[in-house]
């Protein structure tokens, strides 16, 4: 059984960074794509970023590019997300997600993500 924890969520102000992490359990998190959504109070979940097997791939939604960056540590089982001049409009639960194919590519569709973690809360204050 596959399980994964996020972390480094908080409250920080307008303009500010925080960095997230996700922890894998189980074997094999090197072949699988790992992503990012985000769930705001009375929306939908929504992709923030994903990243490809070795991390030679990743992609962004259009809210984030540029200001966010996912990266990953293979030999460490985890996942980034650093997030930078952050803006109240990021405000959400944030979750990492481990795709439901291994071997393929990174993708923003929630659908092919089977795992999920349970959540860590970014607030941004304006």
């Amino acid at each position: 059984q596959v399980q994964l924890v996020e972390s480094g969520g908080g409250l920080v102000q307008a303009g500010g960074s925080l960095r997230l992490s996700c922890a894998a359990s189980g074997r094999a998190f090197s072949i699988y794509p790992m992503g990012w959504f985000r769930q705001a109070p009375g929306k939908e979940r929504e992709f923030v970023a994903a990243i490809s097997l070795s991390a030679d791939s990743t992609y962004y939604s259009d809210s984030v590019k540029g200001r966010f960056t996912i990266s990953r540590d293979n030999a460490k089982n985890t996942v980034f997300l650093q997030m930078n001049s952050l803006k109240p409009e990021d405000t959400a639960v944030y979750y990492c997600a481990r795709a439901r194919e291994p071997y393929s590519s990174g993708s923003y569709d929630r659908s092919q993500y089977n795992y999920w973690g349970q959540g860590t809360q970014v607030t941004v204050s304006s």
